[in-house]
């Protein structure tokens, strides 16, 4: 049996017979053998084509620089021209730059792949007959899923069963509100946004359950053709608009640099050729072309050690922009408390304790069969009941909009409706009140109600509603929840999770703001803000959010720590404000209604015990829900963002000196200051031990507060320390020229020691705002630049000197050369104080 080949069947108006023959599967699924066959044959269930990550491509796309490229060609273009072992030096140099990237790209790219493995989507389908557990990407055409709420519509499909089946669409057709599904036969003429019996890939269950059999994955999905036609890439974070910066930065230099030297060169009479390797050459070298490399390595190291404190990051570039956090948005279940909901007691209107009330409650959860939910374990929890002689009929499931959840009960010929759910919305449905097991009108009671449910909630109880009215009824449906007799309270509660209240003050020290969005009532959701340490803490609910225009609302969002009686749709417009009023936000939930917020902060944070729906939407996912995890995991990606701009500042500072120099020497020298092959050689002696950056010691006063990228003062740091370097730079130029009197190749040997010595010692300068003697370095930084000062200074006694263009230099030489390596240390250590203690950052 092969896969049905693909196409644009009207899939939704075949009979269930015609739908299984025309994909060629049965109601029980597909064999293990047959899926296996179809994934090799149709492909992998993903929007985008699976990306290249072999050896040889990861290793090529090391030289997709235009810089690189043009070098590469001008290099081939000198071999047939005139000196080829120049030429393939400098190919010799480039190619081992290239590799060294390669190097570091590959162990990040395979680290973080099994990393991402921990956390990765399951669907339940059928194979074999049986119920499995496979990866979102494994899902094939024929196969038959399992569906509740929560679970992500993982491909195209229709469906062969459901139980008030409520699917959210808006990602796909806009719609607001959820889409009721059901198994029926459709006109082939029907519109997408009314074939009531399909499923659509990116969508997701609000309610219910079904069995459905897929039509159509990855790229034959409507989703897959729309992201086809429209290319939609992923939006850019905070990071990611930093390093985007940052690079139109370095170019802007390097362009008017290079194009500046390479004409000057050529009214000076020097070779055409000589004087565009040259400005290549100067232009690779400004360039922090390991720049990409670096930030994945300095991401992939951050990954496993944030893995190590059970975070797991699915996008790298989040971890940056965990770092830059300044709020973070969480509901309160599970997260500021335990998750383990306890029952207090079941009680009537006049306050007394009701075993009836409490009884009509454990049959509502004992015969509910919607999404498990921490609530209903609480209730079933109680053993001192029997359901014998009960008879479930019918069930109509817990929504967000209804925030009910009824059954339907028979007993001794007698039919009973239960409803259960928010006190509010079971009040809206129930005209009268039992009392002594007689039904009053709810008029009279109301006021007595309502008084109760604030004295609760403010004691920070959650308060549910109990009803119930007898029916004829064998099946019901959403309008028989009317006409109802409220019957009592239920008082839950969720203890605090122990040492929350040093935690939040812990976020607080390091600069996050705690913000606590919850569905609960205002009087609830103060009372928990009280305890965690939110005192006097301002709250919005979602009735007056509603009342509150957008710029409104940007002004606001800064004032509130608490945000009760929040709708699903509302905890969106929250974090779109905070993010427009100038925050990095983050939002962790764990919930279907929690899933657009997590998309729509600048870091969704969910938990590996998270719904499908949120867990996929998520940028990084807690293996605990604890914020204690997500306080280390903070901690990591502030140490991460440091230590990738270290090496920024060590590539930009050092590279822009020393280019600036060399550009200003060769229009007063009458030779080169160093040849194109040189430049290439420091470029890379000045990588290496800035490649060990990922694994280097953080300051604590670098990982106190979110940062974020600030081209102004990287620019002005450029500058700084780049006039620090080229002033040194030309005191070796002089000491050259007119103490010793260098021959060109002295002075190209004694410029190039001096340059590389001195841009891998300020590595250690520049690394911390500390005077370098009281930051230790991590060993294989310190390591490296040793190495790195020890291989240059040997260089030109070596047999490469030749070839390269060094000559050995007499012991006066070393020794001035030295000098000056050690003043510029001095200096730059002197620049860094008045540096920092002018400009803030």
């Amino acid at each position: 049996m092969t896969a049905p080949p693909p196409g644009r069947t009207s899939f939704w108006s075949l009979q269930l017979p015609a739908l299984l023959a025309e994909l060629r599967s049965t109601d029980k699924g597909l064999t293990a053998d047959e899926a296996g066959r179809r994934l090799k044959e149709v492909g992998g269930n993903t929007l985008g084509r699976a990306k290249r990550s072999d050896a040889l491509s990861l290793f090529l796309a090391q030289f997709k620089s235009p810089i690189t490229l043009i070098l590469l060609l001008a290099a081939m273009l000198s071999i047939f021209l005139r000196d080829a072992a120049d030429a393939l030096i400098i190919l010799a140099i480039v190619f081992v730059s290239g590799l060294l990237g390669f190097w570091q790209e590959r162990g990040a790219a395979n680290a973080v792949g099994k990393l991402l493995e921990i956390v990765q989507v399951k669907v339940t389908v059928m194979r074999d007959g049986v119920e499995a557990e496979i990866p979102l990407e494994a899902v094939v055409p024929g196969d038959v899923v399992t569906l509740s709420a929560g679970s992500i519509i993982p491909a195209d499909g229709v469906i062969l069963e459901s139980n008030s089946l409520f699917v959210d669409e808006a990602t796909l057709t806009g719609e607001t509100f959820p889409m009721e599904k059901m198994s029926v036969v459709l006109p082939v003429e029907t519109p997408l946004a009314k074939r009531t019996n399909m499923l659509w890939m990116g969508t997701h269950v609000v309610s219910g359950s079904a069995r459905a059999v897929i039509a159509a994955t990855g790229q034959q999905t409507e989703f897959g053709q729309i992201s086809r036609r429209l290319s939609v890439l992923p939006s850019e974070t905070e990071f990611e608009h930093g390093v985007r910066r940052f690079g139109y930065l370095l170019m802007e230099v390097t362009l008017t640099l290079v194009i500046i030297i390479f004409f000057v060169n050529v009214l000076l009479a020097r070779p055409v050729l000589d004087s565009f390797l040259f400005s290549l050459a100067l232009a690779v070298g400004l360039t922090p072309q390991l720049l990409p490399a670096i930030i994945s390595v300095n991401l992939a190291h951050g990954a496993r050690r944030m893995a190590e404190d059970k975070v797991i990051v699915k996008r790298l570039a989040s971890i940056e922009n965990f770092g830059s956090m300044n709020v973070l948005c969480c509901d309160k279940t599970g997260t500021l408390t335990a998750g383990s909901v306890r029952l207090h007691s079941a009680l009537i209107v006049d306050g007394a304790e009701d075993n009836d009330v409490l009884f009509h409650a454990w049959l509502n959860a004992h015969f509910e069969t919607g999404f498990a939910n921490p609530i209903d374990e609480a209730i079933r929890g109680q053993k001192q009941f029997d359901a014998s002689g009960w008879t479930k009929l019918d069930e109509e499931p817990y929504d967000f909009v209804r925030k009910r959840l009824s059954v339907l009960v028979a007993k001794d010929g007698g039919h009973l409706i239960i409803t259960k759910g928010a006190l509010l919305n079971v009040l809206a449905v129930c005209t009268s009140i039992r009392r002594n097991g007689k039904d009053e009108p709810l008029d009279v009671a109301k006021e007595r109600i309502q008084k109760e449910f604030e004295e609760f909630s403010a004691q920070g109880y959650r308060v549910l509603g109990v009803a119930s009215r007898t029916t004829g009824e064998s099946l019901i449906v959403k309008s028989h929840e009317s006409g109802m007799s409220f019957l009592g309270f239920l008082l839950l509660f969720d203890p605090l999770k122990p040492g929350i209240e040093a935690t939040v003050r812990e976020l607080k020290e390091q600069g996050i703001s705690l913000k606590i969005i919850t569905g609960d009532n205002r009087h609830i959701a103060a009372s928990l803000a009280k305890q965690v340490g939110l005192s006097e803490s301002k709250v919005l609910t979602g009735a007056e959010l509603r009342d509150t225009g957008s710029a409104a609302l940007i002004a606001q969002v800064q004032q509130t720590d608490v945000f009760a009686e929040v709708e699903p749709n509302q905890k969106e417009r929250i974090i779109l404000a905070l993010r427009q009023a100038g925050n990095v936000t983050g939002y962790m939930g764990d919930g279907i209604n929690d899933a657009t917020a997590i998309h729509a902060a600048d870091v969704g944070i969910s938990v590996d015990s998270a719904v499908d729906v949120a867990k996929e939407a998520a940028d990084i996912v807690l293996l605990e829900q604890d914020l204690a995890v997500l306080v280390r995991g903070v901690a990591e990606g502030r140490r991460t963002f440091a230590n990738t701009l270290k090496y920024v500042f060590m590539a930009t500072s050092a590279n822009f000196g020393n280019m600036f120099s060399m550009a200003g020497a060769s229009l007063f020298l009458p030779f080169l200051p160093l040849l194109p092959k040189q430049i290439l050689l420091m470029n890379v002696l000045t990588d290496f031990p800035e490649m060990t950056i990922a694994t280097d010691a953080v300051d604590p006063e670098m990982t106190a507060q979110p940062r974020r990228w600030d081209i102004r003062f990287i620019r002005s740091f450029m500058i700084v320390f780049g006039l620090v370097s080229s002033i040194f730079d030309y005191l070796t130029f002089g000491a050259l020229m007119f103490l010793l009197h260098a021959t060109p190749g002295q002075f190209r040997t004694g410029w190039f020691l001096e340059s590389v010595t001195s841009a891998a010692l300020i590595v250690l300068v520049v690394r911390t705002r500390r005077p370098f003697f009281q930051s230790k370095p991590g060993r294989p930084l310190l390591l490296a630049t040793l190495l790195t000062v020890i291989a240059t200074v040997i260089l030109p006694f070596t047999p490469l000197a030749g070839p390269l263009g060094f000559e050995p230099l007499p012991l006066a030489f070393l020794l001035l050369l030295a000098g000056i390596v050690v003043l510029y240390i001095l200096t730059a250590e002197v620049a860094k104080k008045f540096f920092y203690s002018r400009i803030k950052s």
